[in-house]
């Protein structure tokens, strides 16, 4: 079932990240939701988890536009975009505009939804017992660049210094 999520809160029920849809019970994952770029995650991580996610009536949505640019600028607010991928952006979008329980196991997903008072909970983990901000920080000439307006693919490749051309490396505030 495929929709797409307008900025009415509809309250109730779960949005699942990859994590929960590998280790999860299956009777647990029916009715839940996540985005269609998942799909493809779960058939690279777990083809035969996939095989049988499809027959489970997951509810495959996508975020509206405007919950995508909430999610983003707090993203580049806190330094969490430097270190999250589209489709994690995306599931903390859905969970936002329809008022759903983001279940992750991410600390950046989870750091996201703390900040913005959302419920969330881990899926095998207990997760985050405060949120953090971030910066990006050469380590050659220390100084400090803006967080990325956009995810990144690559969730562990920092830029190097437009300065120096140091590494950049993502440090608490």
């Amino acid at each position: 079932m495929k929709g797409m999520c307008s900025d009415q809160i509809m309250g109730g029920g779960k949005v699942l990240d990859t994590s929960a849809l590998i280790s999860w019970p299956l009777s647990e994952l029916r009715g839940s939701m996540i985005v269609s770029s998942q799909v493809g995650e779960l058939e690279k991580y777990s083809p035969m988890r996939a095989d049988i996610i499809h027959s489970l009536g997951l509810v495959i949505s996508e975020p509206s536009r405007e919950s995508l640019t909430t999610i983003s600028k707090l993203a580049m607010e806190t330094g969490d975009m430097t270190g999250i991928s589209p489709t994690d952006l995306s599931l903390v979008a859905l969970a936002h505009c329809r008022g759903a329980t983001l279940v992750t196991d991410d600390y950046r997903m989870q750091n996201l939804a703390e900040n913005l008072g959302m419920n969330w909970r881990g899926a095998v983990m207990n997760g985050i017992s405060e949120t953090w901000r971030w910066e990006l920080k050469c380590i050659g000439c220390g100084t400090i660049f803006d967080s990325p307006d956009s995810p990144s693919s690559n969730k562990r490749e920092l830029k190097q210094c437009e300065n120096c051309g140091s590494a950049l490396r993502l440090r608490k505030k």
